[in-house]
């Protein structure tokens, strides 16, 4: 099965316990894992659930139903989806993977708009990085260990280091040491296409 990483999150949730997929959308919106996976669309933890299932990964096991509330049938891991979380644990903590986020597509045709244009989209691009800090260092428990906070830690980093070049980027544009105009794109372009 391909690896992802909502389907490793569903895993990690069956080897803690078996449960019901609603209960494992409960835990990782409590958990805040919400911000590592895509979880917008309710179905998704269903449709992956479904693929994990199909591939011999997990396996519904008993079906419940509470006063007022639809059957609900609980899943649990296979050995093989134990051994399977292992293995992508293994394989994804030592390479990067080849990821392919928006922003830096974006700021290879930052060229398209004005240096002051550019400035602005910016310095609001600031602001809300310094939200998402901000909500991650305000998030976790007083007295939760460093190890189930990691995570945390690691985006929390990796957006004030963001931060940081977002800051002199914006500097360099505001005293001018960064700055382009038509001609200057137009000789680059002459200059550098082969």
């Amino acid at each position: 099965m391909k690896r992802s990483p909502l389907a490793m999150l569903l895993l990690a949730l069956l080897v803690e316990a078996p449960m019901h997929p609603y209960r494992m959308q409960q835990v990782i919106k409590e958990r805040g894992q919400d911000q590592l996976v895509n979880v917008a669309q309710r179905n998704s933890v269903y449709q992956a659930l479904d693929r994990l299932v199909r591939e011999g990964l997990a396996r519904a096991g008993e079906t419940t139903r509470e006063a007022g509330r639809p059957e609900r049938t609980v899943y649990e891991v296979t050995e093989e989806g134990a051994a399977t979380l292992r293995r992508w644990l293994l394989e994804m903590l030592p390479a990067p993977a080849r990821e392919f986020p928006e922003f830096p597509v974006a700021l290879s045709f930052l060229a398209m708009l004005s240096p002051a244009e550019s400035r602005e989209l910016l310095e609001r691009r600031i602001g809300v990085v310094a939200e998402r800090i901000a909500a991650i260092d305000a998030q976790a428990p007083p007295g939760l260990p460093r190890l189930f906070l990691l995570e945390d830690e690691y985006r929390a980093a990796m957006l004030r280091a963001e931060l940081d070049w977002l800051r002199a980027v914006v500097n360099d544009l505001e005293n001018g040491t960064l700055t382009w105009n038509r001609a200057m794109i137009e000789k680059t372009l002459a200059q550098f296409q082969g």
